[in-house]
């Protein structure tokens, strides 16, 4: 059984608040297959704990205004900045240093799950024009 439509779309409104404040390799893999206590996970990257932290903020911030007034079952790692996991029950959401998430690989554990498509306004590593492409 998929994910359920309100877990995909709360994933997708963390990842737009992921995104807009700079978090990198933002994905999300339904889990109901492997888990049956969850319906999705996301992962998004941060290259420094102040960022992590901001980025778990930002999520948090627009769960709770744009998602019906969500607001986590558990928050761990935010005194070190590090890893901070948010569990809202039927999705959980990773914000990791860079250097953690490539530590740990968390995708190699879901690799065989259906990614969820976040509808970011831009490609995963798509470039901002500059100065110079733009003339």
């Amino acid at each position: 059984m998929p994910a359920l439509q309100d877990s995909i779309d709360a994933i997708r409104i963390a990842a737009a608040a992921a995104d807009r404040m700079k978090a990198t390799d933002i994905v999300a893999f339904d889990v109901t297959e492997p888990l049956a206590i969850t319906d999705a996970m996301l992962i998004a990257s941060a290259s420094n704990e102040r960022q992590v932290l901001a980025v778990a903020e930002e999520i948090e911030k627009d769960l709770y205004l744009k998602a019906g007034k969500r607001q986590p079952r558990s928050r761990e790692g935010l005194t070190e900045g590090q890893w901070v996991l948010l569990d809202y029950g039927d999705f959980v959401i990773h914000v990791m240093h860079q250097e953690s998430r490539e530590y740990y690989r968390l995708e190699r554990l879901w690799k065989d799950c259906p990614s969820i498509d976040l509808q970011l306004e831009h490609a995963e590593g798509e470039q901002e024009p500059t100065a110079s492409s733009e003339a």
